[in-house]
């Protein structure tokens, strides 16, 4: 295969991640019940370590089928990143892979857990795959090809669910937010500041309140765009992920009809590029249909713009 791949060429790849995919959910719902089994968190051989055990094999089995089908595709996963390897960003095709994303709902049992693999080429998201397999959701996209979710043996429904519609103002938004792990002081305000300005009330004192719908936490960045590209949330803001976090859901969302930035000061043109990707600062809302007065696309710009006024801006721990 060339650097450049064709449409044929992602949607053969597409086929062989999705099968992957389901293979790594097996495992992860046997890492499930391995940490249920293990009784209480302090134990020697407790829940955490499990977590850890199980994100290395899982993704162990997801790098060695993909270099085997891919042997020329380049690899980037959480846990070989943890343990010090490094894989520059090029034109390549290089898969992009959470082994589980959620390991702290993977801990505690709560079925918002995913794997997730993304393949970019050109230095961009090209093809996603997210597969729960506690709820057996599997999301999937290639650039082109439109995003799709597939659920309890039922054919792939295209994303969005529903029609799009309106939306004029956060005020009347489901904002997907996350505490995120670090929980110093400095984090813990810039976040809370920001989630009392998205939820308060401008007229009970709430200076700079929108009073949006509400706020929700899935406790998984990459069903957070799976939930925005399917029309559940309206918009997800995370700062401190990591591109293996994001990449997948990414072009999910963006073949959804979302719309997908980096920073504050990022360029509103939907171009989740290397600087995008490695930025460690992301915002996605849903596909908004055109009103009377209003272009979608326009629409999405203007929010995004809305939601940054109101939020810190603030630099992620290394």
């Amino acid at each position: 295969m060339s650097s450049t791949l064709s449409q044929a060429e992602l949607n053969a790849i597409l086929d062989f991640t999705i099968a992957l995919a389901r293979k790594a959910g097996a495992l992860i719902l046997e890492g499930s019940e391995a940490i249920r089994a293990s009784g209480a968190m302090d134990e020697k051989k407790n829940s955490v370590d499990l977590v850890t055990e199980y994100d290395v094999r899982v993704e162990e089995l997801v790098k060695s089928e993909l270099s085997a089908k891919f042997p020329t595709f380049k690899f980037i996963g959480e846990e070989s990143y943890a343990a010090g390897a490094r894989t520059n960003l090029t034109d390549e095709p290089t898969f992009c892979v959470d082994p589980i994303d959620g390991t702290t709902n993977f801990v505690h049992g709560f079925p918002a857990v995913c794997v997730s693999i993304g393949l970019i080429s050109g230095k961009r998201p090209v093809l996603g795959v997210l597969y729960n397999p506690f709820l057996d959701q599997l999301y999937s996209a290639v650039k082109g090809g439109g995003a799709f979710l597939a659920q309890g043996g039922r054919p792939p429904a295209r994303l969005p669910l529903a029609k799009p519609r309106p939306l004029p103002s956060l005020s009347q938004a489901l904002l997907g937010i996350e505490w995120g792990s670090d929980r110093s002081a400095d984090m813990v305000n810039h976040k809370g500041d920001s989630f009392k300005r998205l939820a308060g009330n401008p007229a009970e004192g709430v200076v700079g309140g929108r009073m949006a719908h509400s706020l929700r936490s899935l406790g998984s960045a990459a069903l957070n765009f799976a939930m925005v590209a399917q029309g559940g949330l309206d918009l997800y803001w995370e700062i401190g992920c990591w591109p293996w976090d994001v990449c997948a859901g990414s072009i999910i969302a963006q073949e959804a009809g979302g719309f997908v930035a980096g920073s504050h000061n990022s360029p509103l043109d939907n171009d989740v590029n290397q600087d995008v990707l490695e930025g460690r600062k992301y915002i996605v809302i849903r596909a908004i249909g055109d009103s009377e007065t209003e272009k979608g696309v326009d629409a999405q710009k203007r929010l995004i713009k809305e939601f940054y006024e109101t939020v810190d801006d603030f630099e992620p721990p290394k």
